[in-house]
């Protein structure tokens, strides 16, 4: 029912705006990467600002990175001293976070990372997890992993959602021995896709997922073109942004919109106008996307359809002549409107549904 949220990716690699986890052993050095933390000091890391900017946009929900593919913990875990505790900073992000969340109405999950470059007992390393440790534990590993889910899930719920990530060597089994024990802890928890297990939920990244009636699904896409930091990056036109979100609830999926806040905890300034213009969008239309069901029509180039009760919504994209012609649906059509009130001139002709706007 929620259909949009924000994802965050951040951490210590926003001091150098390369992309988090994957720069790793490529554009930065390992160790070099790994005493990035030492440095990392964001002054300007405001959480009730950040989810003020999410309310603005009209998201309903965020989803913050606690452990990325590079092992560093945005919490105070007692787990592991490679953690935002052990930084200048010193303080508990995910805590922070999670309070402002709950104060202004917002529901919180966490991001977690399945595998670990850099932890020792993960049997994949840097860069990109494809080089192989001469000695690993992967039985040690899944209980550090499982240590560190329950300290996010007892000190920082109820979470709206575990989002787990990059498997690798966690086949449905182990994944499935995560989502048991989640579920011991927090039995409503929504859990994706990626622990090694299916989950409750399906993740197409960086693109809309199809028409999918059967199995929820939640499009996961960045705002800009890297879900860490980039310095000078291009945000999406307001066009592109809006279509994301309206093929993604057309779709019958949600939408999870990255933001990624830069070395002083900032997101930056374009970004947040874009998500701005997204949420004085919602106001005026967020009844065709909120509370909706994708369909009745499959998603298209000229326009696309939400549901709610015996309402259809239909999204047009392209006009010609102010008309509109559809395939006609099998219920008696009662009355058209455009979504503000104005009554809307239509017809059946040809087993056609035909629209006509005023200009």
């Amino acid at each position: 029912e929620a259909r949009f949220g924000m994802f965050i990716h951040w951490g210590p690699v926003s001091l150098r705006g390369t992309e988090i986890g994957w720069s790793r052993g490529s554009q930065i050095p390992i160790e070099e990467y790994d005493n990035l933390y030492k440095n990392f000091n964001p002054g300007s890391f405001d959480a009730d600002e950040w989810v003020h900017v999410a309310r603005e946009a009209g998201m309903k929900y965020i989803i913050l990175t606690t452990k990325h593919h590079d092992g560093f913990c945005l919490w105070n875990t007692q787990q592991t001293e490679y953690n935002v505790m052990n930084s200048p900073f010193h303080r508990d992000v995910v805590k922070e976070l999670s309070e402002a969340c709950a104060k202004q109405g917002i529901r919180f999950g966490t991001y977690y990372s399945t595998c670990d470059w850099h932890h020792p007992d993960f049997p994949l390393t840097s860069p990109g997890g494809s080089v192989r440790r001469e000695k690993s534990d992967l039985e040690a590993y899944t209980g550090y992993l499982k240590r560190q889910v329950s300290e996010l899930l007892v000190n920082y719920g109820p979470l709206g959602v575990l989002w787990f990530d990059v498997p690798q060597e966690f086949d449905s089994a182990r994944g499935a021995g995560v989502i048991d024990l989640a579920r011991t802890l927090q039995p409503d928890i929504i859990i994706n896709n990626r622990s090694g297990a299916p989950g409750d939920f399906d993740t197409p990244e960086q693109r809309v997922g199809k028409m999918q009636m059967d199995r929820p699904w939640e499009t996961c896409m960045t705002i800009g073109d890297q879900w860490a930091w980039k310095p000078n990056e291009r945000v999406k036109s307001l066009g592109e942004c809006l279509h994301t979100l309206i093929l993604s609830a057309a779709g019958d999926g949600n939408l999870l919109f990255n933001v990624g806040p830069d070395a002083e905890g900032r997101i930056e300034a374009n970004q947040v106008d874009r998500l701005k213009e997204m949420g004085a969008w919602l106001r005026e239309n967020g009844e065709s996307i909120y509370g909706t069901r994708g369909g009745p029509y499959l998603p298209g180039h000229n326009f696309a359809s939400t549901r709610k009760g015996n309402t259809v919504y239909l999204h047009v994209f392209k006009w010609k002549m102010n008309k509109l012609s559809i395939p006609e649906l099998p219920v008696k059509i009662v009355s058209a409107e455009l979504i503000y009130g104005q009554p809307v001139a239509f017809k059946m002709a040809a087993g056609a549904l035909e629209f006509s706007v005023s200009p």
